[in-house]
């Protein structure tokens, strides 16, 4: 009903501005009251302003004739964006201003003199192709600025359907690009995308009671209502794809405005493109891969594979013609694949950057669900986590082209390849994906053509690829029990291997912060302990380990059984935090508490006894003030500061804490695993805690996932090793009370 609501909005509209005209006393010749932009389009939403401009001849003076049609308008309760404009200014004014004369492009005559209008529309088109080829190279970067900014209809977590890319506004910029008459588009895909997210658009209003773009997290649910769909990720799924679906077009008309831009103005050779052979039934034409003359898609099941290496690895267009045809007339791959088939997919994978276009043309023509039907899956589907920049199916994908930069680290490309492609096909459903997905991963490694072994190691990758980020974070791995828990899961150095650098692309694909130098540093600790613990099962030899660091106690440590020496050093994207004192209870909180009251975010720490002496490493993701710091802790240490107020205010969590105890993580030490939102605070309150109980913290493991950290703590009795089963759950306890009266119920 949207379509016929809009039609309706802007027929009453134009009624409006037409009756505001002919009370105004505007003549038939001379001037005219036109419609632009939005409204030039008849896309009224139902909290759309008016957009409109009285024109007049040069010589004709339109006097206060505009402000006699703006006032109508206002008493009828119209929202209006105005301008009086000679057809000479509003020729200079699209001319000088690139926003104004996109909007121009779409002017629709109201009132007045429809000759004027038909003149002012044809100077305008006019104007708009004689200077197409300077102008859609500002066009493009006003483009790659909004897109940089708003981000993707198909990705962001509150996406904007009119400004985002994939959004309306590019729908707008699609069609001010055929009027340049360079390029052209798929016109009736792109007219069913735009109208439906109109539609979106329309409900979005309807929903918020005001004008708005922007999709909240909470209104899906509703929206999926207005929309007649199941439920809320439905609705995410159909808005995304129509933003996929745009961005595609987008992307692709793009491509070919460059390549037109790229050519000579007056061309010293024919322009009919030739045909550059550069595989078996695959040419390049103008700059992008088509079919040579004489391919039989219906003979060469493997074309399809070609055309789309070629493509990627060369970043040029697949184009979509040839993509469309291949799904079409393609025949079925023969189970399992041969060897070519599954070479040129890795090919295909391992291509880089220019990996993501012609996947997305492969997605959009049906390629890639006849490829590998499990895809659809995953197609579009949301993120549960906020720490995702991507929906999973563009995740997955952005994986593969972060792996591809990795293929030279590891002896099986083939494999690592794969494993990419599929490490998340189990989402989507309720049992944890990475189990879900493993059999999947088998399935179609073995329909490929890998054999069993790699079979098996595809797999293993798919079920354990969270394993190294997850344990490196959590646990402690100078703790015998974390190598072993990683070396029971990837039983040879390989598998190691694939799972680091599969880790790493991961990390990557999922957002800046995922593979930070801090969690970098800590995966390849966890990966070189347990590459020599696998080398040493290998050969019999007992695992080396390696002595903790010797520090040299300062003077003033020795001298004062209160005193904390405290010494910082920058490393990476924060800072280490070194911190000696006399051994006793309380030092860790002492520290923690001291980078709490500055507001430094840890993410991880490690303490330890060295003869009579206290030892601890911070890691904090911003710099320190070393000078206030050492002040800080010196006042807690001595009692002159007592910070458990402010510390107090810092933790805040909007959800109730939990606290487990995890006997299998050490036999060495009782690990407290906390999860609660992510707060400066919480470490020093934790810590705190723990030293009133005459709990030692002997290292603490800070992991942040979206917006809940989980933080991990090795304790010991001061003078015992692990806890016992009922200071265990004392301790444990005692860290719920502590923290859930932190909880701030809405």
């Amino acid at each position: 009903m949207t379509a016929r609501d809009r039609a309706r909005r802007t027929a009453e509209a134009d009624a409006l501005c037409a009756r505001a005209y002919a009370a105004s006393g505007g003549g038939d010749t001379g001037t005219a009251l036109v419609a632009v932009g939005g409204y030039g389009r008849g896309d009224l939403a139902p909290y759309s302003d008016l957009d409109v401009v009285l024109v007049h001849d040069d010589g004709v003076d339109a006097g206060e004739l505009g402000s006699r049609v703006w006032y109508p308008l206002w008493d009828a309760g119209a929202r209006i964006d105005h301008s009086v404009r000679s057809v000479s200014g509003t020729t200079e004014a699209s001319a000088a201003d690139l926003k104004v004369a996109l909007g121009l492009l779409d002017v629709r005559h109201l009132a007045g003199d429809p000759g004027l209008t038909l003149r002012l529309r044809s100077l305008l088109l006019a104007e708009w192709r004689r200077g197409a080829r300077e102008r859609l190279v500002d066009l493009r970067a006003l483009v790659r600025a909004r897109h940089e900014l708003v981000g993707e209809l198909a990705h962001a977590s509150v996406p904007d359907v009119k400004e985002a890319e994939g959004g309306l506004r590019d729908a707008t910029v699609l069609k001010a690009l055929v009027a340049t008459w360079l390029v052209d588009i798929p016109h009736t895909d792109l007219a069913h995308a735009r109208r439906a997210l109109l539609d979106v658009r329309d409900h979005v209003h309807d929903l918020a009671g005001r004008a708005t773009d922007r999709i909240a997290p909470e209104a899906w649910e509703e929206l999926a209502k207005h929309l007649e769909l199941p439920d809320a990720v439905a609705a995410q799924v159909h808005v995304r794809d129509l933003g996929r679906r745009i961005d595609h077009i987008s992307r692709t008309t793009w491509r070919r405005v460059d390549a037109v831009l790229a050519q000579e103005r007056v061309p010293t050779r024919p322009r009919t493109p030739g045909l550059q052979r550069i595989a078996p039934g695959v040419a390049l034409a103008a700059g992008e891969v088509v079919l040579d003359r004489g391919a039989r898609p219906a003979q060469d099941p493997v074309l399809v594979l070609r055309a789309a290496a070629e493509a990627a690895e060369r970043d040029v267009l697949l184009a979509p013609a040839t993509a469309a045809r291949l799904a079409r007339e393609s025949a079925p791959l023969p189970e399992p694949w041969p060897a070519e088939a599954r070479q040129l997919l890795v090919r295909l994978l391992a291509s880089g950057r220019g990996l993501l276009d012609v996947w997305s043309t492969l997605e959009e023509t049906g390629v890639v669900v006849r490829l590998l039907p499990e895809w659809s899956r995953i197609r579009s589907l949301p993120h549960a986590s906020a720490i995702h920049r991507f929906t999973v199916d563009r995740h997955v994908v952005e994986t593969c082209i972060e792996a591809g930069a990795l293929i030279r680290t590891v002896a099986r490309p083939d494999v690592l390849m794969v494993a990419a492609l599929l490490h998340d096909i189990g989402k989507g459903g309720l049992t944890e994906h990475s189990v879900a997905g493993e059999p999947i991963a088998r399935a179609v490694a073995e329909r490929i053509g890998f054999a069993p072994d790699e079979v098996d190691l595809v797999g293993d990758l798919v079920r354990w690829h969270l394993l190294l980020s997850e344990t490196a974070t959590t646990r402690d791995p100078d703790d015998p029990a974390t190598v072993a828990l990683v070396a029971e899961h990837l039983r040879t150095p390989e598998a190691l291997s694939l799972l680091g650098a599969l880790t790493e692309a991961d990390c990557r694909a999922t957002s800046p912060k995922a593979w930070s130098t801090w969690r970098a540093g800590l995966v390849r600790q966890l990966s070189r302990r347990t590459l020599a613990a696998l080398l040493a099962q290998a050969t019999g030899a007992p695992a080396p380990r390696g002595p903790d660091q010797e520090w040299v106690v300062p003077v003033e440590v020795h001298a004062d059984g209160r005193a904390v020496a405290v010494d910082v050093e920058r490393v990476g994207d924060g800072a280490r935090v070194t911190a000696v004192a006399a051994d006793r209870n309380g030092v860790l909180a002492d520290v923690a508490a001291a980078l709490a009251v500055q507001r430094v975010p840890v993410r991880a720490a490690r303490a330890w006894s060295q003869d009579r002496f206290a030892v601890s490493v911070w890691e904090t993701a911003d710099e320190v003030d070393v000078a206030v710091l050492r002040q800080q802790v010196a006042a807690i240490a001595e009692g002159r500061l007592d910070p458990r107020e402010r510390i107090a205010r810092q933790v805040t969590s909007r959800r109730d804490p939990s606290v487990v105890v995890r006997p299998e993580a050490s036999t060495t030490a009782t690990v407290i695993e906390v999860r609660m939102d992510d707060r400066p605070g919480v470490v020093a309150l934790v810590c705190r805690t723990l030293a009133d109980l005459g709990v030692s913290v002997r290292s603490a493991h800070i992991s942040t996932l979206g917006p809940q950290a989980v933080d991990v703590f090795y304790v010991q009795e001061d003078a015992a090793g692990a806890l016992s089963d009922e200071r265990a759950a004392q301790a444990a306890h005692a860290l719920r009370d502590v923290l859930t009266a932190t909880v701030r119920r809405a």
